[in-house]
């Protein structure tokens, strides 16, 4: 028998729950009956960001190819790949985020290069592919906005590389 289990928030468009009941069966076999559910999570919303709350914005301002700046209003939690994206700015992230690549690579400003996280091994290892490389490089989609990072700078390198295994055959 199959029954819907409400949830307060809906999920976009997916089933929200569905729970599956059997109630144990005489048998003579020695198998246990149990009760099986199916559950979904989020949808994860990969370059749509959420607007932020009035008051909560935060900014960031990138620095394109060609020398434009462009400042964009953000929430706290978005990180620079689903910006860059979501604005149609050029930023390949062609591992969806996954810090398998380097095309997500940005130049950032040194005045807020100490504000942020160190990077950990794997950022490192996949910056040492990156074009461009500087003392103040990160993968956008490692950085994560957050209050003390307002206001903060990013200028996009003049290329990016994505290798991949045929590029090593």
């Amino acid at each position: 028998m199959f029954r819907l289990i409400p949830r307060l928030k809906p999920i976009i468009p997916s089933i929200n729950r569905i729970s599956l009941s059997v109630k144990p069966q005489p048998s003579t076999s020695q198998h246990c009956h149990t009760l099986r559910a199916f559950h979904t999570s989020p949808i994860s919303l990969h370059g749509h960001l959420k607007k932020p709350n009035p008051g909560e914005e935060l900014h960031i301002t990138f620095i394109t190819k060609d020398g434009k700046q462009l400042t964009y209003e953000v929430a706290e939690g978005d990180n620079i790949l689903d910006i860059a994206q979501a604005h149609n700015l050029d930023m390949e992230g062609a591992c969806g985020g996954s810090c398998a690549c380097s095309t997500c690579h940005v130049i950032v400003d040194p005045e807020y290069y100490d504000r942020l996280e160190e990077p950990d091994d794997d950022e490192n290892d996949m910056l040492d592919l990156a074009f461009g490389l500087t003392e103040t490089s990160r993968l956008g989609c490692q950085v994560k906005m957050t209050k003390e990072l307002d206001g903060i700078r990013v200028a996009l390198p003049a290329m990016t590389r994505n290798l991949q295994s045929r590029d090593f055959n």
